[in-house]
């Protein structure tokens, strides 16, 4: 990789053009990196509209060019000719590029069966490191954890052309080899060996990160792990590896780097990715990000006598035949009362026609308030710049209540404390003092 080479960053809907100059409000590409990258749009499109990746477009424009504009993934995009290109989430105008990654990587934490769970967000050096480098330092971090407690060994099975008789004899491969020259003996046994699936895994990561990265320190860290891995082969087959890795309790403080040995070598990030030109892709839906970092809030902070459920799938449209299933984001229950709460990652405004609310998410909403027999049903928003002076809501005749309420990134634990207090605490607290007054 270029160390000369600074990351290229860009928020959701932001873009690119072929130019070696800012140019009309983009950034600027070198034609071969624009091309390449064209490539990995065109090698990642779906001809079905119900299936399409939105990861980028490639749109032209008069006066201006072809230009690749950031969709709804968020993440990075290292190239093999050494260019990283950092996408961050439109979070809001004035925060620094160094907040809005760490506030992305605190919501990168709540994803499940990913290896940032529990980093402490707090300690990351994010106003020196791209995402990239950051993810690295992540992996050194396991990685390290790892060999401090010891690589294991286990047998390894070895067939070889011994001078030495050991374990079992392969007479088809020794007649073979040795039908002439005797003193040699074609051979099966069991070494007792560290070359062992994980092991190889963890060097390949090493190696390749090694190559990758375009800071100092993570190449030092990278390179005195690799020490430790002498007598271990890189692995040459990942996906047969990872098959065989073992999932002993024994083996239990290797999870979190092969998570990242994962995120690596594969690419695991939701999906995958193609393309020739592509180093690492590692991309995420803010739709599925925004959800998981909001139920993981709410969660966190929710009264104990209210349950919630996540992407529940009880109900359907319609029920014979039982076809097109509901999945509401989030469900709280409190005995018989019902709300619905459905997170949306768009940027509302005054400005726009219903505050830019879908029709579609609305006819979502009234099918959910129906099945579910719901008190309330939320849609959940980020925060924008500008403020709502008053509240949001729609309701009909036949009782279907919808209201807009919206997460403040910047600070969450008390936005979602605000909404849990207001749409279920309050709830809760008048239904008991109507009681008392029935009684």
């Amino acid at each position: 990789m270029n160390t000369s080479t600074k990351p290229l960053c860009i928020t959701e809907y932001g873009g690119f053009v072929q130019s070696e100059l800012p140019f009309a409000g983009y950034e600027p590409l070198p034609e071969r990196t624009f091309n390449a990258l064209e490539a990995f749009i065109l090698a990642n499109h779906s001809e079905s509209d119900t299936e399409a990746v939105e990861l980028l477009s490639l749109s032209v424009r008069r006066g201006i060019g072809k230009i690749i504009t950031a969709k709804n993934y968020v993440g990075l995009i290292t190239m093999k000719d050494g260019t990283v290109i950092e996408i961050l989430p439109k979070i809001c105008r004035n925060i620094s590029v160094p907040d809005t990654r760490r506030i992305f990587l605190e919501m990168l934490r709540s994803l499940k069966g990913a290896p940032f769970k529990e980093f402490n967000t707090s300690y990351l050096k994010t106003d020196r490191l791209s995402l990239f480098e950051i993810f690295i330092s992540m992996f050194v971090v396991e990685a390290t954890a790892v060999v401090k407690q010891g690589l294991k060994s286990s047998y390894n099975p070895v067939e070889a052309n011994e001078r030495f008789f050991k374990g079992k004899l392969n007479v088809p491969q020794d007649i073979k080899h040795n039908y002439i020259s005797r003193e040699r003996f074609f051979v099966r046994y069991d070494e007792w060996s560290i070359n062992r699936p994980e092991n190889r895994l963890l060097k390949a990561t090493l190696i390749f990160l090694q190559k990758q990265s375009g800071d100092d320190r993570n190449r030092l860290n990278l390179s005195r792990l690799l020490s430790f891995f002498e007598g271990v082969d890189s692995s040459t087959d990942n996906a047969a590896d990872f098959s065989k890795c073992a999932a002993d309790r024994s083996m239990s403080h290797y999870a979190k780097a092969l998570l990242w040995c994962s995120v690596f070598l594969r690419g695991n990030s939701f999906t995958t990715f193609a393309g020739s030109e592509v180093a690492v892709a590692l991309l995420f839906p803010m739709e599925k990000v925004f959800e998981s970092f909001v139920a993981a809030k709410i969660r966190r902070h929710l009264p104990t006598n209210i349950e919630l459920w996540t992407q529940d799938a009880r109900y359907s449209l319609f029920d014979n035949p039982k076809a097109f299933s509901l999945r509401p984001d989030i469900v709280l229950t409190d005995g018989d009362k019902t709300i619905i709460m459905d997170t949306k990652w768009k940027l509302l405004s005054e400005n726009m026609r219903n505050y830019g609310i879908s029709q579609s998410d609305m006819y979502q909403m009234y099918a959910y308030s129906k099945k579910y027999s719901a008190e309330n049903i939320v849609l959940l928003y980020p925060q924008t710049d500008h403020s709502h002076d008053k509240d949001i809501a729609f309701q009909s005749k036949d009782k279907v209540n919808v209201e807009v309420f919206f997460i403040d990134l910047l600070q969450p634990d008390a936005s979602v404390q605000a909404l849990i207090k207001g749409k279920c605490v309050e709830r809760v607290a008048s239904r008991e003092i109507s009681a008392r007054f029935v009684h």
